[in-house]
């Protein structure tokens, strides 16, 4: 059998640390819209279409000031003006960054403005069929040698 080592191809979730599973879907619902995917013992799963988003109730959280990863929104303007008057914490001036309670870093992306791509019918599943693409994503997705015919 030949050693060859598998081609990374997406994220199928994150998981995030949080003190209380209750507290975090209360903090995370009063800014996104969302379906619950399920919950156990200790967690919750908020779904995204074809991925999900695992909270992790822990009693010990180790955070950093690097470590953070990317949320796709279809309204990312409408969001920042909602965190910015309830007072969340802002950690970056160039970007959409902030702190969770528990300290987890999140950056907010608009669907629009990246390359990221959701297929139709997921989106149709999620109610988003109406979201389009910047030119200046689909000229990033097309220099990859992607085909953009049918993206909106």
């Amino acid at each position: 059998m030949a050693d060859i080592q598998p081609k990374l191809i997406g994220i199928n979730h994150v998981a995030l640390e949080v003190g209380d599973i209750d507290e975090a879907l209360a903090f995370y619902g009063k800014y996104f819209r969302f379906e619950l995917r399920g919950r156990g013992d200790g967690a919750a799963f908020i779904d995204m279409g074809d991925q999900f988003l695992a909270l992790m109730q822990v009693d010990d959280i180790q955070t950093d000031s690097i470590r953070h990863f990317g949320l796709v929104v279809d309204d990312r303007d409408g969001l920042r003006a909602r965190m910015e008057a309830d007072g969340v914490p802002f950690v970056s001036k160039k970007r959409f960054d902030f702190l969770d309670p528990w300290g987890n870093r999140v950056e907010i992306v608009a669907y629009p403005d990246i390359q990221f791509l959701k297929i139709r019918q997921v989106l149709e599943a999620m109610g988003q069929e109406g979201l389009r693409k910047s030119d200046q994503a689909l000229e990033e997705l097309r220099g990859k040698g992607i085909d953009t015919q049918g993206i909106a």
